[in-house]
């Protein structure tokens, strides 16, 4: 398979994710992630290229939801991701584009 661009990682698939950059993150983008938060434990943000941090009012709606969030570069998120899901564990990720 191959892509190009953001992907998102759900329990249930794996879509496009129409998010450039981590200033992109909003309500919008991550009502597919907190509408299935009673599936997952763990959400990871891989933010690109870049390190960055998730905005407080983001963070605020994963807290709100029961969800654990975890921001780094894209790369280290696709390596964790892939290791809790070995795991069996209830994990998504949204891996912004690098």
């Amino acid at each position: 398979m191959s892509h190009r661009g953001s992907l998102l990682c759900l329990p249930d698939g794996i879509w496009a994710w129409p998010v450039a950059a981590v200033g992109e993150l909003n309500d919008s983008a991550l009502q597919p992630i907190l509408a299935r938060a009673g599936e997952l434990d763990f959400f990871l943000i891989g933010t690109g290229a870049d390190p960055s941090v998730v905005p407080e009012a983001l963070r605020a709606s994963f807290r709100q939801a029961g969800l654990s969030v975890d921001v780094m570069q894209t790369g280290p998120a696709v390596r964790t991701y892939n290791i809790l899901l070995a795991e069996s564990r209830r994990v998504g990720a949204g891996l912004i584009a690098v």
